[in-house]
């Protein structure tokens, strides 16, 4: 039997050493093929199975769905390559020293399937929604997950399915040395989320059209299923640990379980009920596998595994997709500018950062809070995470950059005050014609 002290140890066992806090990043794109812009389905000739498949023969080993049939997630030492519902493509990088160690894999990645792509034919995009098609144009994956999940979606929000398949994101993943270590992050993640929401918005666009959105991908995120998603306001209060971040994580409906690779719809139970039904039952015992498949469920902007996770980004091309990691190592890797990032926030409130969460995916940088507007505090957090990265001082290989020569493009926008969404607006109007096609040709990997 498995209790409720175990699910707490697993985050426990997340503790690693100050001195050798890592760094993940995942990141992810659209598949669409190269003549027709189209997404690219599973089964069809050059799709995303042959895809997976003509990775094998780089040195990934394949994952399967089932009993050795349906490939759908790729390892190779300690990166993976998963597959989301509407074919996007992630890789979930390796634990990393630095950012020009995580800049180099992701760029090896890129390389790696861009040259696929150049054989099969398509082509790779990072944005935050497909700025060109429905939801009714982009084809499910065969995971048996996503059966349940398309299925649940429809009963506790309007726009599930539109987060699953028409969005991009991009992912960074932060350890922690101790458990007030971790509080301490999860709070100020929590309070810096929407900036980086603003700074990185890249999903202006809804089937062809400017919509009123920066961050379109955040709209969708409002609107799938409020018991998994959003701020955690308990987070900030008096005796928030591991113990009350297992408690929040047991009292969220379940997806599935799985057993001999068959995925059995669970939606009907909270993790509480499921252990409390099951406390007993010897010929079903609760997995530790479970509870991991059960935290991968939970979607809140800033989410705690065994390191914790921003998940407010959009997908960004690659001028920007360094930067990302590169802004929160910055500010987290850092006591002196952890300090002073926390003393600028430690006063905003469960308010605060509702109406920034809210208000953010629409009015972007151009958001007014506390007197200012948000492209002033991204621009102050920018400074501090440059200097943040100058202190830590983690040379390229060749010893002449620290890790901020990978936020110059971040750097360039901010000075001209915009985002990626408001570039691309700005070539919309102008330069484009109103016509969303040139995206396909000038913002692809």
């Amino acid at each position: 039997m498995i209790t409720k002290n175990e699910l707490t140890e697993y985050f426990i066992n997340g503790i690693k050493s100050k001195t050798n806090l890592k760094i993940g990043v995942e990141h992810e794109k659209f598949i669409l093929k190269q003549n027709t812009l189209k997404p690219v389905s599973y089964e069809e000739q050059n799709g995303i199975k042959n895809i997976l498949e003509k990775l094998t023969t780089i040195g990934w080993s394949p994952l399967y769905d089932d009993n050795q049939q349906t490939i759908i997630a790729l390892k190779r030492g300690k990166e993976a390559i998963t597959l989301e519902p509407g074919g996007q493509i992630e890789l979930s990088g390796a634990p990393l020293d630095n950012i020009h160690e995580t800049c180099e894999e992701t760029t090896n990645h890129l390389k790696e399937l861009k040259k696929i792509g150049s054989e099969l034919n398509f082509i790779l995009l990072g944005m935050g929604v497909e700025p060109n098609q429905s939801v009714d144009d982009i084809p499910w994956m065969p995971k048996q997950r996503y059966g349940i999940m398309k299925k649940y979606m429809t009963q506790v929000g309007t726009l599930g399915h539109h987060m699953m398949k028409r969005t991009c994101t991009n992912q960074v993943n932060i350890d922690y040395f101790s458990e007030e270590d971790m509080i301490e992050k999860l709070r100020l993640m929590l309070n810096l989320e929407s900036i980086a929401t603003a700074m990185f918005a890249n999903s202006p666009f809804d089937q062809g059209k400017i919509s009123k959105y920066k961050s379109l991908r955040s709209h969708f995120w409002h609107h799938t299923d409020s018991n998994r998603t959003g701020l955690l306001p308990f987070v900030f209060e008096k005796g928030f640990s591991f113990a009350k971040y297992t408690d929040y994580a047991i009292n969220v409906p379940m997806y599935f379980i799985n057993r001999n690779h068959k995925y059995i719809d669970m939606t009907k139970y909270t993790f509480k009920e499921y252990l409390n039904e099951n406390s007993n039952n010897q010929d079903d015992a609760i997995l530790l596998k479970d509870w991991e498949d059960h935290l991968t469920t939970l979607f809140p902007q800033v989410r705690l595994k065994k390191y914790l996770e921003i998940r407010s980004m959009d997908a960004c091309n690659w001028d920007l997709i360094c930067s990302q990691p590169a802004f929160w190592v910055g500010i987290l890797y850092n006591d002196e500018v952890f300090d002073k990032v926390k003393e600028i926030t430690e006063s905003w409130t469960n308010e605060d950062r509702e109406y920034l969460n809210k208000t953010v995916p629409q009015e972007g940088l151009q958001t007014k809070f506390k007197q200012k507007k948000i492209i002033t505090f991204a621009k102050e957090f920018y400074e501090l995470s440059k200097k943040g990265l100058q202190k830590r001082n983690r040379l390229s290989k060749n010893g002449e950059y620290d890790e901020s020569i990978h936020m110059k493009s971040l750097e360039q926008n901010l000075q001209n005050g915009c985002s990626p969404a408001d570039c691309l607006i700005s070539k919309f109007n102008s330069n484009w014609n109103k016509s969303i096609q040139p995206i396909y040709e000038e913002m692809i990997f």
